[in-house]
Order: C-alpha cells, then sequence, then structure tokens
C-alpha cells in the first residue's frame, strides 16, 4: 500500500507503522498537548488515531483507484489513558464491494485503554488519475 499524507494526523503526532492485508497500526508517542485538564490523554485524540487506523486497515485491502471514508464509529474507552506510548491497532472484519466493518484496539503501554467499531464506505477515489 502507497502511504497516503494525511496532515491532520501529521499534526497529531501520530504514525503509521504498518497497513497491508485489511491490518493496520498506528503509533502516538504522547506529547504534553495531548491531555486533557486531569491529565489523561484527550477523548478526542484516542478517536482521531483509532478512526484513522481503522481506515488505514479498510484502505489496504482496496484495489488501487479506491479508497474509504467513515460512515460510522463508536468508541468505547475503557480506562484513563496516562502513559507516553499508545499503540492503535485495526483489522477488516468483514467487506464487500460498498462497506468495511472494523475493529480498533487502543492500547497504552499495553494495556487495552478503548475499542472501537468502525464501517468505512468504499467508493472510487475522485484524487485517482
Amino acid at each position: 500500500m502507497q502511504a497516503i499524507k494525511f496532515p491532520f494526523l501529521e499534526h497529531t503526532g501520530a504514525t503509521l507503522k504498518r497497513a497491508e492485508q485489511g491490518e493496520a497500526e498506528v503509533e502516538l508517542h504522547v506529547q504534553p498537548h495531548h491531555l486533557q485538564h486531569l491529565g489523561f490523554v484527550h477523548g478526542g485524540v484516542i478517536s482521531t488515531l483509532m478512526d484513522n487506523t481503522g481506515w488505514y486497515a479498510a484502505v489496504s485491502n482496496l484495489d488501487e483507484g479506491y479508497t474509504a471514508v467513515t460512515m460510522e464509529i463508536k468508541i468505547n474507552y475503557l480506562k484513563p489513558a496516562s502513559g507516553k506510548h499508545l499503540l492503535a491497532s485495526a483489522a477488516v472484519k468483514r467487506q464487500g464491494r460498498k462497506t468495511a466493518f472494523v475493529t480498533i484496539e487502543l492500547h497504552d503501554e499495553g494495556k487495552l485503554v478503548a475499542f472501537a467499531t468502525g464501517t468505512y464506505a468504499i467508493m472510487e477515489d475522485p484524487q485517482h488519475a
């Protein structure tokens, strides 16, 4: 899979580690600007990380000339993230012609802190020449 430039994800400081055959991993080394008022990683940071990881898993399965967009994502925040290293991992559980269903886990220094399911709409890539 060709790396896709994501200005917003790059702005957060997250890095794509792997995306292939319906799976993906994205990591984030937590910085002070990622924290909320109690010192835990902000839920919006977690949501962004998980959504993008699910998207990478979905598009890693697609033929050239196709992409995906998020239709729905549901996140369960299981416990506060307070460590210095977050790792999101995603796997496509079912893919059809028009949608991909993905599960995403987020680990904080090895401990599961959030779980999500996402549905991604598959479409022709309007930027593909």
